[in-house]
């Protein structure tokens, strides 16, 4: 039986779930996008069940505060998931977190998920 691209990518996303911890010093950086939107959560995996400590999406109202004038920016392109990266590492860096462990979500490193990541660096967290 062939798997489907969401069953292969739930795959890869387990794959890379064993590897990568978030504690409370230095957190998950979760990213799961869609067609039309991208979330970025900041999560601590050593309380059960997991914490998450904030979560940004081109959903929340501070991506629309942001993105009101400018034509053409929603979460299903690459500027869009620029602005979500700045605002996820913005409120990071309010809570007093630098540090944090990325997790792509089984996604490849490309695209939405990549500048999602640039941003949140160009932010002030290191990966």
């Amino acid at each position: 039986m062939k798997l489907t691209k969401e069953e292969r990518r739930k795959r890869r996303h387990l794959r890379v779930r064993k590897k990568v911890k978030g504690t409370p010093e230095r957190p998950r950086l979760c990213v799961f996008r869609s067609l039309k939107h991208i979330y970025a959560s900041l999560i601590d995996d050593t309380v059960v069940p997991n914490r998450v400590i904030t979560t940004v999406s081109s959903l929340s109202k501070e991506f629309k505060e942001r993105t009101k004038d400018l034509k053409g920016v929603h979460g299903g392109n690459v500027k869009g998931a620029e602005i979500v990266g700045e605002i996820v590492a913005k409120k990071a860096l309010e809570l007093g977190i630098e540090k944090v462990v990325f997790d792509r979500g089984g996604y490849k490193y490309t695209g939405r998920v990549k500048a999602l990541a640039e941003s949140a660096r160009k932010g002030g967290l290191k990966f």
